[in-house]
């Protein structure tokens, strides 16, 4: 594979848009999330507003289930001591998935358990049922979701969650998908596990502070992280994709010649 990436051409790379990365800056480090507003307009059109506001400023991450996710938000159980969401809407439709007719898919060769075909949009690992005419983003490993109660519309945005285990495609369309951490994994996926019930901290110190999460529009260009992204539309993406399902290195004695959606790699890659 690092041969194919070593072969690539500057077109083959695509740079993360401002207007739809988020820095989660930590006291261990700065996850980079980039938002998936063609999937979910409206949720990703609300977390702009609460990060340009502040509003996760101050708060933390609450919950970090096994195998499972970490997930932040206001810890505070009585709806009267919450964070106000500011110019932030309070209610929002569900958007667990879109019309698939419009969407560039660059299908997988394999077949999938969870949906009739996969592949990958606007460089997230996703889904698609054409009878149906119906699209979705996928739950890999990194995938930010929304949290939600028991209604499909009671999400706001102010609870998201990022998938640190192995994929929970049953989630796939029974929650809105907003986008995919593109670097800094490490640091939510080594928070201690919650000793509470899905894995919530029992006790405030147990929480992980949230120093600030913004746009990256909103931060100063000097101090933005400069990243690319390996196309998902172009030829090396699809020879990257044949290399890793047919594995023909030296210590492989038996090529898989399948392969899962959510073990393709998504490279990144800080430019030159």
């Amino acid at each position: 594979m690092q041969e194919i990436l070593d072969a690539t051409t500057p077109a083959d790379w695509r740079k993360l848009d401002p207007a739809n990365t988020l820095y989660l800056d930590l006291a261990s480090g700065r996850v980079v999330i980039e938002l998936a507003p063609g999937f979910a307009p409206a949720h990703v059109g609300n977390i702009r507003t609460l990060a340009k506001e502040g509003y996760w400023n101050g708060l933390s991450i609450n919950r970090s289930q096994d195998n499972f996710v970490v997930q932040w938000g206001d810890a505070a159980e009585d709806e009267k001591q919450r964070k106000p969401l500011g110019s932030a809407q309070a209610k929002l439709p569900a958007e667990f998935e879109r019309a698939s007719k419009g969407v560039q898919f660059s299908r997988l060769p394999d077949r999938d358990g969870w949906a009739p075909q996969v592949g990958f949009a606007d460089g997230f690992p996703a889904a698609r049922d054409p009878q149906a005419d119906k699209a979705w983003l996928a739950h890999c490993y990194g995938a930010v979701g929304a949290g939600r109660d028991v209604a499909a519309d009671s999400s706001n945005g102010t609870e998201l969650y990022v998938v640190t285990g192995q994929s929970p495609r049953q989630l796939d369309r029974n929650i809105t998908v907003v986008g995919r951490v593109v670097q800094g994994m490490e640091y939510l996926s080594v928070l201690p596990r919650g000793t509470g019930p899905l894995g919530f901290y029992e006790k405030p110190e147990q929480r992980t502070p949230i120093k600030a999460i913004r746009l990256a529009s909103e931060v100063p260009e000097n101090d933005r992280v400069p990243l690319e992204l390996l196309r998902t539309d172009s030829t090396a993406f699809t020879e990257l994709v044949e290399a890793r399902r047919n594995r023909r290195d030296e210590w492989y004695k038996r090529p898989a010649g399948h392969i899962d959606l959510c073990n393709v790699p998504l490279p990144v890659r800080t430019p030159k």
